[in-house]
């Protein structure tokens, strides 16, 4: 019989890898319109983005193996879960990501400083028509896949967000560019290449930099914090917490509070007491995964009390 954590566990691996399925669906699809129209348009702006498409599709597939790794149970090698594999898979994800933008961007330089602008050829209608309906696609899945990250806490999954965001910016950017080629400015083509490669790098500093902050025993957010040290003061016979530290550790949160309590009770009640703690923790914030409380006598703590606790 499965525990709740455990169906839980599994349910949002489950939407994880359905929402990944349909983003790699629909990038497939996108990226053959894009060459396509890039191709019949005459617009390298169009081709640079259905790369950044095809990206897409091949880092979604990191991403599902990202989730299905991060989901296997402790074992004896990795007694603390595996879900840094998320954090493993979003720093792919962003290098990856870095070098499709630095790719794009160089060859838009190139085009500029060549500068034959007249050689250039003028984009079609169909390539505007693709940038316009890209941009429409990649927001709405940007929106999809945020709110299915959001609601499972998977970093991964919020990477993949951010970069259809990119992918969005993408096509703002080759829609300005072949608009501007087809008004008599062909340079405006080449110059969008190198405004999306600006865009997509930003989106892989960004999913890099919070990767990294979660593999390094980054602190959770104040509020979650506050919260913790909220619940622990609820709790009868706490007269006052003395440590309070937290660390992000993939899409979860380690806790290890020190609590202060009548120096006369006994041991089995000064256990009971910090059990009641971490029940009443693990059920309320069910992005802590576990939590490890240590008891202090009150003579010897007066570091911090109900009166100077973090809000909740």
């Amino acid at each position: 019989m499965k525990t709740k954590k455990e169906r839980k566990k599994r349910t949002n691996e489950q939407i994880a890898v359905t929402v990944s399925c349909v983003s790699i669906g629909i990038n497939l699809a996108l990226t053959a319109f894009k060459f396509f129209a890039g191709i019949a348009g005459r617009s390298g702006a169009m081709l640079s983005d259905a790369l950044h498409s095809a990206s897409d599709a091949f880092t979604t597939v990191i991403v599902i193996i990202g989730v299905k790794l991060s989901a296997k149970e402790s074992d004896k090698e990795h007694p603390y879960g595996h879900e840094r594999f998320e954090c493993v898979a979003a720093l792919i994800l962003s290098v990856i990501l870095g070098l499709v933008g630095l790719g794009i961007g160089y060859a838009g330089v190139m085009k500029i400083i060549a500068g034959d602008y007249e050689s250039l050829t003028v984009p079609g209608t169909i390539a505007l028509a693709a940038a316009i309906a890209s941009l429409f696609v990649k927001e709405a899945m940007y929106w999809y896949t945020r709110i299915a990250a959001k609601k499972i806490n998977s970093g991964a999954l919020m990477a993949d967000a951010w970069h259809h965001r990119s992918d969005a910016l993408s096509s703002v950017g080759s829609f300005i560019g072949i608009l501007g080629a087809m008004l008599g400015y062909p340079i405006m083509d080449p110059l969008a290449s190198v405004i999306i490669c600006v865009f997509i790098i930003k989106v892989a500093v960004d999913i890099f930099c919070d990767a990294v902050g979660k593999m390094t025993d980054k602190a959770s957010d104040e509020e979650t914090t506050g919260r913790i040290g909220a619940i622990v003061l609820e709790q009868e016979d706490v007269l006052g917490v003395d440590v309070l530290k937290t660390r992000v550790f993939g899409d979860k949160i380690y806790a290890d509070i020190e609590i202060r309590v009548d120096g006369e009770v006994t041991l089995r009640a000064s256990h009971a007491i910090a059990q009641r703690i971490h029940d009443a923790i693990e059920q309320q914030c069910p992005n802590v995964k576990h939590c490890m409380v240590h008891v202090n006598p009150a003579e010897r703590a007066e570091s911090f009390d109900r009166k100077t606790a973090p809000a909740p």
